[in-house]
């Protein structure tokens, strides 16, 4: 599938909106764990990484404001060239919350869907991990990451239900986890883990 930008356009695009750091990290950790799912089930992993890098394209200019989160994000994304679907699957990973009044009432249907919601929640659950670990990747392993997505008091944002949904696209998620933590691995110098 064909993009319209390259990766490093799309990296300087969102760091000329002056993200958080965390955001960036949030950012770069999505497009890791998306190219790895790509891989495994068998699709364009350039896609889904960029799929994974500009979800939240609009983030920067509308967390002040939940309720606008991702409002932007298509006139952006149609801007740069990219099509309908692209920017269809973008708006998918916010179906369902109530917080996004034009969003809220749609479900995922799709394999691509359920991958972009599934992963780019996941991120947090390993970031988080990861920090608890005094930042280190590196050991991490599915075992203890499992425990911490059970553990219902740890990372209380990251909501469960959206990273099952991966099991939709026919990956388990010890799968996930397992693509998760190797696709996050081979960012870590970037990102600041070790």
């Amino acid at each position: 599938m064909k993009l319209p930008i390259t990766r490093e356009k799309a990296i300087e695009i969102l760091k000329s909106q002056n993200p958080e750091e965390f955001d960036l990290i949030h950012y770069l950790m999505s497009e890791a764990v998306m190219k790895e799912v790509a891989k495994l089930i068998g699709e364009d992993e350039n896609y889904y990484g960029m799929l994974g890098l500009l979800h939240d394209i609009d983030w920067t200019l509308t967390k002040n404001e939940v309720s606008t989160h991702l409002s932007k994000a298509p006139e952006i994304l149609r801007s740069l060239g990219f099509d309908e679907e692209f920017i269809e699957i973008v708006l998918s990973h916010g179906y369902g919350f109530r917080e996004l009044p034009e969003l809220k009432d749609k479900a995922r249907t799709r394999k691509i869907e359920w991958a972009l919601a599934a992963s780019e929640t996941l991120t947090g659950l390993i970031y988080a991990y990861a920090l608890m670990r005094g930042k280190r990747i590196s050991d991490m392993e599915v075992k203890g990451l499992k425990k911490k997505f059970k553990d219902k008091a740890f990372a209380t944002g990251c909501d469960r239900e959206i990273i099952k949904e991966i099991e939709q696209t026919g990956l388990s998620l010890d799968q996930l986890f397992e693509v998760g933590i190797v696709g996050i691995k081979k960012i870590k110098d970037e990102i600041g883990l070790g």
